[in-house]
């Protein structure tokens, strides 16, 4: 958008119906009812063909999970029930029609799961081990054109082999009756409206639950002991799901929980799934989607806090340490490489030590979900000559693996890896962004452990959903120069005020979320704001600022009142950037520019959750900006290639004219921003008193002109967006 058009607008009033209402977007995200029946990003037709259906199979996937679905016929009589399938239950809540058990599945062909996965975007990829450098005398001995040969004959021989093609996950039902789920869990998903799977859900449940099943006749060995798993998904596309119900399914598994319907409330509690998470947020959040999800089974999710005591084994300290500084080494060599490995310097990172309780009351969760850093202050507590390990712990789950794998985490993530000390360790990896170089320090560390323990490491799979590094195609992005950071506030400002058309894309309406650099920067504009919104429609109790600065009770009122929609306006740093689920967030303002490519798309992520339509990400950038928004500018306009409508939001000629920038100052913007900004937050020069004393005046201004006016005087369409005054 145009400076002078910024700075130039209009401060009256025009007539109604002649503002934002020709723009005004159909749907919404905070409107109900607008989530997509069908919350599939991707679903392409691959080379002009359809996937070939039989004759009996004319219906589509979201009739099939509506035939799975129970046909209640109240007028039959009680000693007959209906047919039971995956999702019946009786009417009585407690007793529950039995479940049909795990049966051979109705395989497809590999050419049709190729068309699936491809029509889906899907791309999965089985990660070899890196092979051993030869010696250095072997390389000079070799000449350079047939390096470059077998090169290239390697490259062809690992595309062949390393692509699969496993069996996708057509329904929700499916769970149940090919992959052998438990029968209250599937009852559970029933319950919470899961029908159609996600892409990522439909190309990973299969190959966690059952990977020789799902993988049929490949070459990979071990598969009988389950995969390692790495995912790359966009954001709000079902990740948490993805790996809670192979993590619930496994602990029921060994256990036979589910064997004879018998009660699983009387098994014994003992700690078998890590989660971990970079912020205190996101764990909540988990833990919320698993209490939904684990109702009835007598499984125990749980979030770890600083004074909660769990029951550890003890080892001595030197039996590994040797290991730890070798896996240290590797990583730092690793770090290097990376260009777009994302910083985030306001999650959490407690240093005190958590007070420890006796042994008698320790927490017995079966599923903990925890920060890193707080977990690690517990296992080496205590004794300087013992560690504590985590002996029961099967499923190791980094979620946001990119970030908990970055410089900021790694060293914290590591030390939580080597306490997992169960040989038959299954790790997964999740995330909307990763780095070339997180592959390869996760590659290394899954090597280095199995042979350390004197076993051969499990296959290790990675999942591409789409193209890497971009956000979601049901968003629509805003590139908004501002000049000045005067500028850049007024801007904001029209958000909340529009005046006057705007034919740039559709308007940002309440609620939305504003992304700062810092925490002083997010305090003083949220002190800046507060007067903008008249008290009939709530005042100051409408804005927010939330960052890592706060008390954890505190973070947790404003989550609480930006969810039950008390809160219209919430600012915050990058804490929130990552993970956390708001299903009724209309759009994004980047009041600073992010940092890297990563932070970009984790930050739009929080509006157009589940395939939702309508959403926002508006991104103001000054005059200092300019050399550092080009990477913004690359991710939008990858984004809207991938969403079929290139050149909306950057033209080509902008990508032209932006200037390239050095990577030496991409990773000092990563990890310091714009310097001037971290200085101070001089975002507004007026003081509290003057802004105070100019919210009485106008607010008696409008007290007048409404005693003034009457009711029948009132026009224009009432579809019509005209700002929060209204």
């Amino acid at each position: 958008m145009d400076i002078l058009k910024v700075l130039s607008r209009g401060t009256k009033r025009t007539a109604k119906g002649a503002g934002h209402a020709a723009n005004a977007p159909a749907k919404l995200p905070s409107s109900t009812g607008v989530a997509a029946t069908n919350p599939q990003l991707y679903h392409d037709e691959v080379r002009g063909q359809k996937r070939k259906r039989s004759k009996t199979e004319k219906q589509s996937p979201q009739d099939s999970a509506a035939e799975e679905l129970p046909d209640v016929d109240f007028f039959a009589p009680k000693s007959e029930p209906p047919a039971t399938t995956a999702n019946s239950t009786s009417k009585s809540g407690g007793d529950r029609t039995s479940s049909p058990v795990s049966k051979p599945a109705k395989r497809i062909s590999q050419e049709e799961c190729r068309q699936i996965l491809r029509s889906h975007r899907l791309k999965v990829t089985l990660l070899s081990k890196r092979e051993e450098e030869p010696d250095k005398a072997e390389k000079r001995k070799k000449t350079k054109k047939k390096k470059e040969a077998a090169a290239e004959e390697s490259k062809k021989d690992d595309k062949k082999k390393a692509q699969l093609f496993p069996q996708p996950l057509e329904t929700f039902g499916q769970l149940r009756s090919t992959y052998g789920i438990s029968r209250r869990v599937s009852e559970n998903l029933v319950a919470q409206s899961y029908r159609v799977p996600t892409e990522v859900q439909l190309g990973s449940l299969p190959l966690l639950l059952k990977p020789k099943q799902a993988l049929g006749d490949c070459d990979a060995q071990g598969l009988e002991n389950g995969v390692d798993f790495l995912a790359v998904a966009p954001t709000g596309s079902g990740k948490t799901i993805s790996f809670l119900i192979p993590a619930i399914n496994e602990i029921m598994r060994r256990r036979g929980m589910d064997a004879n319907d018998r009660d699983a409330t009387t098994t014994q509690h003992r700690l078998e799934a890590l989660i971990l998470v970079p912020t205190r947020e996101l764990a909540h959040q988990i833990v919320n989607e698993g209490l939904k999800l684990l109702q009835g089974t007598g499984i125990k999710i749980m979030a770890m806090k600083k004074q909660m005591n769990l029951d550890t084994e003890e080892h001595d300290v030197e039996e590994s340490s040797k290991s730890d500084e070798d896996d240290e080494e590797s990583d730092e060599e690793s770090d290097e490489e990376s260009d777009e490995e994302n910083e985030e310097e306001d999650y959490d990172d407690d240093e005190e030590t958590p007070k420890r309780s006796n042994k008698a009351t320790a927490a017995k969760p079966d599923i903990l979900v925890t920060t890193p850093q707080l977990l690690l202050n517990f296992l080496t507590s205590g004794s300087t000559t013992t560690h504590r390990v985590l002996p029961d712990v099967r499923d190791l789950i980094l979620d946001e693996a990119d970030v908990l794998l970055d410089v900021l985490f790694r060293e914290q993530t590591m030390g939580v890896w080597s306490a997992c000390t169960n040989v038959n360790l299954r790790v997964s990896f999740w995330s909307a962004t990763m780095g070339s170089n997180i592959e390869a320090i996760v590659t290394d560390k899954l090597q280095s452990r199995a042979d350390g323990l004197g076993v051969q490491p499990k296959p290790f799979v990675r999942l591409v959903v789409g193209l890497k590094d971009t956000a979601v195609p049901n968003v629509v992005h805003k590139l908004t120069y501002t000049a000045s950071e005067q500028g850049k506030l007024l801007a904001l400002r029209q958000l909340l005020h529009p005046t006057t058309a705007d034919d740039s894309g559709p308007p940002l309406r309440p609620p939305f979320i504003v992304f700062t650099q810092t925490i002083d920067r997010a305090a003083a504009l949220a002190e800046e704001l507060k007067y903008d919104i008249p008290l009939e429609a709530g005042g100051a109790t409408r804005i927010a600022a939330l960052h890592s600065g706060l008390r954890e009770s505190a973070r947790a009122s404003i989550m609480r009142r930006f969810r039950a929609g008390e809160v219209w306006v919430l600012i915050t740093t990058d804490v929130l950037a990552r993970g956390v689920d708001f299903a009724g967030v209309n759009g994004v303002v980047n009041y600073d520019v992010p940092g890297s490519s990563a932070a970009y798309v984790h930050r739009a992520g929080r509006t157009g959750r589940a395939g939702r339509e309508g959403g926002v990400a508006v991104t103001l950038y000054t005059k200092e900006d300019i050399p550092f928004v080009k990477t913004v500018a690359n991710v939008v306009a990858a984004s809207e290639r991938q969403a079929g409508r290139a050149g909306t939001a950057v033209q080509r000629w902008l990508l032209e004219a932006l200037p390239d920038v050095a990577k030496k100052d991409r990773k000092r913007l990563r990890e310091r921003g714009i310097e001037s900004r971290r200085k101070g937050a001089a975002i507004t020069s007026t003081s509290g008193y003057d802004r105070r004393r100019e919210n009485n005046r106008q607010g008696a201004i409008q007290g007048s002109k409404r005693r003034k006016t009457t009711r029948g005087d009132e026009s224009g369409d009432e579809d019509e967006w005209g700002g929060i005054d209204e």
